[in-house]
């Protein structure tokens, strides 16, 4: 009998061919062998590198943050009782709600949830009925997009989410006449990085960075930057930034960097096939 995680295992190792094109002319450049520094959040993170360990690509991890829970059962209990629709925006904002206060099942709320990977987080505690944009467009613009989102004038809706982050999903509905509340289920504490951390990555010779959003970006360029010689512009303008969405693309190419690849998703599976395809370059 196949174990559930070898099952688990084989079908993660099934990497479909890419779906997002890659600039041509960034595949010029030299970027064998392909090292690879993964920045997701820890669970993240390891998925990614298991995907990239079955295609043998040589990768590291350094989580940026750690989470922690910021909402409390009365909040969350408040919020559930004057809401006609949730949105969550990431696993962690449904993993940290729920173990504030357990979320029922059978909510009457209409339930969203900005990706895939968010909506199954919901799924494993019991929900059914979740809305979610399709695969390359699980983001806010993309959720925004969703046809049920498009009429909520007089709607109550209460997004889970962590601290800080983009305003675009809350200030576009409230455009749209909802009356929009957040819950904070979690906070980000960020990590202090010693100076080994940044030698360590050039003596593997990392050479492509996975940022998945535009926070670990700024907190990663101003880590480098206060670890590297200003005249050493490596990271700038030799290494390769693989980025998940248009809006981390621009700030990214706005900040500096010359490399860039957008894979237009922050699946795993998407971002493998994107780092598979730049390996086999």
């Amino acid at each position: 009998m196949i174990s559930k995680t070898a099952k688990s295992a084989k079908k993660m190792s099934q990497v479909t061919p890419l779906e997002t094109p890659i600039n041509e002319q960034v595949l010029l450049m030299p970027v064998k062998p392909l090292k690879v520094l993964i920045t997701r959040p820890k669970a993240k993170a390891q998925q990614l590198a298991l995907l990239l360990n079955q295609q043998g690509i040589v990768n590291t991890s350094q989580t940026l943050f750690d989470y922690q829970k910021n909402a409390s059962a009365h909040d969350i209990a408040t919020a559930l009782e004057n809401a006609d629709i949730l949105i969550f925006v990431s696993v962690a904002a449904v993993e940290f709600a729920h173990a504030s206060y357990p979320l029922p099942n059978n909510l009457s709320q209409t339930i969203f949830a900005v990706g895939n990977a968010t909506k199954k987080a919901l799924q494993a505690i019991g929900m059914t009925t979740i809305l979610s944009p399709p695969p390359q467009q699980e983001h806010s613009e993309g959720l925004l997009k969703l046809p049920q989102l498009s009429k909520v004038i007089g709607k109550r809706i209460i997004i889970f989410r962590g601290n800080g982050g983009r305003e675009h999903i809350a200030n576009s509905l409230t455009l749209r006449g909802a009356e929009v509340r957040y819950i904070e289920s979690y906070q980000r504490v960020w990590r202090t990085l010693p100076i080994i951390i940044a030698e360590q990555w050039r003596a593997q010779k990392i050479n492509c960075i996975v940022v998945t959003s535009n926070d670990i970006l700024l907190a990663l360029l101003k880590y480098l930057a206060s670890t590297t010689n200003s005249t050493d512009n490596y990271w700038q303008s030799q290494c390769l930034w693989v980025v998940v969405s248009d809006r981390i693309e621009k700030n990214a190419k706005a900040l500096g960097l010359k490399r860039v690849i957008n894979t237009h998703g922050a699946s795993s599976q998407i971002l493998c096939n994107t780092l598979q395809a730049l390996s086999c370059s």
